[in-house]
């Protein structure tokens, strides 16, 4: 082979690594931790901190009884589009939540709604509720 064409082939095996080097991924993680699709409702809540950050958003929150949960969101960029912001939730909000709980039974889920003392209703997930 000529120095030439060992050149074009090493020049085209380099670029097609830094193609698929460069492809998104499709996903990076599983849902699997979550009860997907059967929403359960918490009423009366009170919001502790809201955690706008990517790649996923966080509300921390405590019942009645003082037990603190955690629930997962989507990224800030898939929810501003839904209407949210960094200053949707603040701590001392009292918010009613539907949220898709964990299979380990622990105090947290993946966030569904957020139905605010006013009545508004923020959804993170398009036709779901």
């Amino acid at each position: 082979m000529s120095m030439k064409k060992a050149g074009r082939l090493a020049l085209a095996l380099a670029a097609t690594g830094m193609v698929a080097l460069a492809t998104p991924s499709s996903a990076h993680h599983s849902t699997a931790m979550f009860e997907w699709g059967k929403s359960t409702e918490m009423k009366n809540v009170t919001v502790e901190r809201w955690e706008w950050t990517n790649p996923h958003t966080f509300i921390y929150v405590r019942d009645a009884d003082g037990n603190r949960w955690a629930f997962e969101g989507m990224s800030p960029n898939h929810l501003s589009r839904a209407g949210w912001s960094k200053r949707s939730l603040k701590p001392g909000d009292k918010i009613d939540l539907t949220y898709y709980k964990l299979r380990d039974g622990r105090h947290g889920g993946f966030n569904v709604t957020v139905t605010k003392a006013d009545g508004s209703k923020l959804t993170q997930l398009p036709g779901r509720e």
